[in-house]
Parts: C-alpha cells; sequence; structure tokens
C-alpha cells in the first residue's frame, strides 16, 4: 500500500505544541475527519504517522511533511479541506499527496531568524555575526542525552551550508540561514546560543525562528 503525504504550516500559539503532542493532536484530527489511515500491526496497534523532521518547540513553519496510509474517508484532494476543519488554530494543511523522496534525501532546511535587542545595537550583531560565521571552525556545547556530563561539543561552522542574508535595522537583525538538516544536523538555537555567549554585550530581547524551505541533497524542494 502506497503511502501519503501532508505538507502543513505551524504557526501562531501552535508553535508551542510539543513534537509528541502534534502527533497526538493529528491523530485526533483524522479521527474527527472521518478519515481512516493505517495501523501498525501486532498487539497494540497504533496509527502509523511519521514527521521526517521534528520542529523544535518555539519554532514556527511553512513546510512540515507528515507521511502517512490514507486507507478511506476521503480523496487526496478532500483531505487538507477535511482536516483543517478538525485541527486548531495554527496549523494548516496546505495539501496532500502520494508518497515523497527517501527521508535520507532531506538535507537542507532554510530558515529565517530574528533576533531584536534592547538597544540599537543590529548593526554591530550582523557585523559580529559575520565575523563568527566566517570562522574556519566554531565549537558550541550541546545538550546530549548521551554524553556523562550532559553535554557535547559540536562544530558549526561545517554544518552552515551558507548565509543567505544578514539584514540589520535599530534593534532588530533577520538572518536567512541554510542549514544542515540531518546527519548531523544543526538546530539553530544551538549557533544562536553560541552565537550570543561569544559576543555577551549584545542585549537580546527577543528571538523567533521559522522554517521556510525543505530541500534536498542538489537543493530542489523536498517533498
Amino acid at each position: 500500500m502506497a503511502d501519503q503525504r501532508i505538507l502543513f504550516s505551524k504557526g501562531g500559539t501552535a508553535k508551542y505544541i510539543s513534537h509528541l503532542d502534534l502527533m497526538h493532536t493529528m491523530e485526533r484530527a483524522f479521527l474527527r475527519a472521518g478519515i481512516t489511515i493505517r495501523h501498525t500491526e501486532g498487539f497494540h496497534p497504533h496509527p502509523y504517522v511519521s514527521i521526517p523532521l521534528p520542529l523544535p518547540l518555539g519554532f514556527s513553519s511553512d513546510c512540515e511533511i507528515m507521511e502517512f496510509g490514507l486507507v478511506a474517508g476521503c480523496s487526496r484532494e478532500e483531505l487538507p479541506e477535511r482536516m483543517n476543519r478538525a485541527l486548531p488554530q495554527g496549523i494548516e494543511v496546505k495539501s496532500c499527496y502520494e508518497g515523497g523522496k527517501a527521508f535520507k534525501k532531506l538535507a537542507f532546511v532554510r530558515y529565517a531568524i530574528t533576533l531584536e535587542f534592547s538597544a540599537p545595537v543590529a548593526q554591530q550583531a550582523a557585523a559580529d555575526f559575520r565575523a563568527l560565521t566566517s570562522r574556519e571552525s566554531f565549537v558550541v556545547k550541546k545538550r546530549s542525552k548521551k554524553a556523562k556530563t550532559g553535554f557535547t561539543e559540536v562544530d558549526v561552522i561545517p554544518l552552515i551550508e551558507a548565509v543567505e542574508a544578514v539584514e540589520s535595522a535599530g534593534d532588530t537583525l533577520h538572518l536567512t540561514l541554510l542549514l544542515n538538516a540531518q546527519n548531523p544536523g544543526l538546530n539553530p538555537d544551538v549557533l544562536l546560543r553560541g552565537f550570543l555567549e561569544e559576543y555577551p554585550a549584545l542585549p537580546l530581547s527577543y528571538s523567533a525562528c521559522h522554517r521556510i524551505e525543505l530541500l534536498d541533497e542538489v537543493k530542489q524542494v523536498y517533498r
């Protein structure tokens, strides 16, 4: 049986729904919409739903993908409208399509990042960010459940595929970054935390990360 995928967005207050709760939300939405999806086999069957690259808590996105098996209840064309009537505000299914590229082909993520400071230092922050990402190496600590200390060190520079835009105005810095998605991937929070630790005089007051696009190994849109 062929699998299907949905492309959906996540924003507003919904960006604070954890990955596990998001999976449960989607499963309940299928039920409320009267859509039957494939379940795993065994003594305790559960709905087969899979998201290749879970979105970190607090991030918004226009390009989330979930794979599932459509059994009955509606066509692919009808599914977005049916699901959207059952989903909470902030989550919107944009399309449903047959199959897709293997998860291992998901290679890069394009992010839009906004940093706001409590003083008009964005121009200096932009210069500092360009300088940092121009280094040959920049090692930061990140949390790790496997490490005895609870932390591991990672060089983030090889995981930055491209710094596509660095724009400053007054107290706000806008970044557009293309980062490795997996094996290993780079969470923008890890990079930003290292950046702010390296330049502690920058008075950050607010930050936001938004996924714009998922790309494959040759930088084509991943679906």
